[in-house]
């Protein structure tokens, strides 16, 4: 028994219901045969942990009832975990499939290499989740108070060191997966002959990992490699970076306690970047996943969820502490992490091969958003690709797909099936677009502030116009947008990042880096929509005037320091363009 199940600690509301829920079933069943559009709150936190969220439409709500308020639309949204991204084209046709038959018609590729379904209603749940199952995904674990989906870099170089960490990833999200039978009880279950579904469930009634209470919070891992860090290692709860030598990889450097969620009046909450813990051998990484989620379920705080991850508990209590458990939970001691670092990151866009005598294309989507209208159609364009060519799909951190397997003689009618649906190809993408993602924020998620997918578009066509004109259009830096300060979209480590603070206005946040591996600070707060990138203009006519060699954006920032930038960002203080 964890010491979480034996405290006599205050406890937060939520560990009271996971403790009550008899392993995450709590009266899901039951309700999933009432005729209503909602659940009850206690089977709201459940839910997560079954890969849906409950949702609001703010935007469909109906009129306003006796009380004053207005009637919500409720609908669901359902996240597939997918490991490192990797997916054939016919579960990616079958996505789009759900997203028109059953959902809002826009399907959304996450931030952690995941898909997202908006718009699902109560009535077709139970068949969502199933016929996400029947194509051999799952949405058990891909939310909630446990390890959520693994990141890996997704490219399909056929080399000694992809494959291995993308196995890693599949082998820690199997390995840490939640036992309990109550994931295939509700959804796979045939409500009409009563008949089970039981594989990958547990017949055991306990959780050897996870206990009954499951973690305190949500539990991100990722792997990276040394030259590519495309997830973002740096940002997660747990994060493997490889170390190779001789082309093979032979153990990892492991980081542990990074986590970008804050809440803004809680002073007490705060980004923070991982710290560097030990060097693990491959052999060791599974066991020492293990290992270092049951130290954050024992020791991690469970009576304020807003401290709840493990960050806190490592700020608190320092890496070196956290690393003696790690070891005594393990059963041996570790070694000291290698010199080797992030030194690069890789987005995967465009043509390159595979090492096979293959091809694959990273393929732009803009902030993850498939959807058709009548000028783009990225749903029937990916619906062509994997009808026609049937390629291998890779899902990145960026939000963009990985078409893999190409033949040389395909490569030229994947281009044409992609602009016979109104879309660019990546290489016509300007570079600040390219490496710009945003959250899906309104009208849906509940958590949402201000917009952000559906306006980024437009704050990256008026950004794209100030750098043309300044010559900076070629320069590589990093825009994430979110509408609220949980930063789904990763926006304190980029060089330039908008959260969402108030109805149509956002902190401004600079300083940070295209490897992830700094963090930046509020430049200015509650800058409305309009204003951000003239808030900007101010400080990329000085990055151009005044720049070091090779300095990026970020870099340039984080060396001016905050009171020099305010300084240049007086209208005074700007250069006029006959200057320039």
């Amino acid at each position: 028994m964890s010491q979480a199940e034996t405290t006599t600690e205050k406890l937060s509301p939520v560990e009271g219901i996971k403790s009550a829920s008899r392993y995450l079933r709590g009266t899901i069943g039951e309700e999933l045969g009432k005729d209503s559009d909602h659940f009850g709150k206690d089977d709201l936190q459940l839910l997560k942990f079954h890969g849906t969220y409950q949702q609001d439409d703010r935007e469909a709500r109906g009129a306003a009832t006796e009380s004053g308020k207005s009637e919500k639309a409720y609908s669901f949204m359902v996240r597939s975990r997918i490991p490192a991204g990797i997916m054939t084209s016919q579960q990616l046709l079958a996505h789009l499939d759900l997203c028109d038959e059953i959902g809002n018609t826009t399907l959304k590729v996450t931030t952690r290499q995941g898909l997202q379904l908006h718009g699902i209603l109560k009535s077709d749940l139970r068949g969502c989740i199933k016929r996400i199952n029947d194509i051999h995904l799952s949405t058990l674990s891909a939310c909630g108070d446990v390890n959520r989906n693994v990141m890996a870099c997704p490219a399909p170089y056929r080399d000694n060191v992809r494959p291995v960490i993308q196995q890693l990833a599949y082998d820690i999200a199997m390995h840490l997966a939640p036992r309990t039978k109550a994931y295939y009880e509700l959804w796979l279950e045939d409500p009409e002959t009563g008949v089970k579904t039981l594989e990958g469930g547990s017949d055991e009634e306990f959780e050897p990992i996870y206990g009954k209470v499951y973690l305190p919070r949500k539990f991100k891992t990722a792997i990276a490699l040394a030259d590519d860090n495309c997830v973002d290692v740096y940002t997660n709860c747990l994060g493997y970076i490889a170390v190779v030598r001789d082309r093979q990889i032979i153990g990892y450097n492991v980081v542990v306690g990074g986590g970008l969620g804050v809440t803004p009046s809680a002073k007490k909450t705060f980004p923070r970047l991982a710290s560097r813990m030990a060097f693990v051998t491959k052999e060791q990484a599974v066991p020492i996943a293990e290992a270092v989620v049951k130290v954050q379920r024992d020791f991690g705080y469970r009576d304020d969820r807003k401290r709840a991850r493990l960050k806190y508990l490592i700020h608190d209590k320092g890496v070196e502490w956290f690393r003696s458990k790690v070891e005594e939970y393990y059963g041996s001691p570790l070694a000291d992490c290698t010199e080797d670092d992030v030194v690069e990151h890789n987005d995967h866009i465009g043509w390159d091969e595979q090492g096979d005598g293959r091809w694959f294309y990273g393929f732009n989507v803009e902030n993850g958003r498939l959807y058709d209208n009548e000028n783009r159609a990225w749903k029937a364009a990916l619906r062509d690709i994997c009808t026609e060519l049937q390629p291998e799909i890779r899902l990145t951190a960026h939000q963009s797909i990985i078409f893999c397997n190409i033949e040389e003689k395909d490569k030229s009618r994947l281009a044409s099936l992609i602009k016979k649906r109104g879309l660019p190809l990546s290489e016509e993408i300007s570079n600040v677009r390219r490496w710009s993602i945003a959250c899906v924020a309104l009208p849906t998620c509940g958590l949402s502030i201000t917009e952000s997918e559906r306006v980024m578009p437009d704050v990256m066509d008026e950004m794209e116009k100030v750098l043309l004109e300044l010559g900076l259009d070629k320069e590589l830096f990093t825009v994430r947008m979110t509408g609220c300060p949980n930063g789904c979209a990763r926006p304190y480590n980029s060089d330039i990042g908008f959260v969402g603070k108030a109805k149509g206005k956002y902190t401004v946040f600079v300083g940070g880096t295209r490897l992830g591996t700094r963090l930046g600070f509020i430049f200015k707060d509650l800058i409305p929509l309009e204003q951000l990138v003239t808030t900007l203009r101010p400080l990329f006519v000085k990055f151009k005037e005044e720049r070091l060699e090779s300095e990026s954006f970020g870099d340039f920032c984080a060396r001016a320091g905050l009171e020099q930038l305010l300084a240049w960002s007086t209208p005074a203080a700007e250069s006029t363009p006959a200057a320039e």
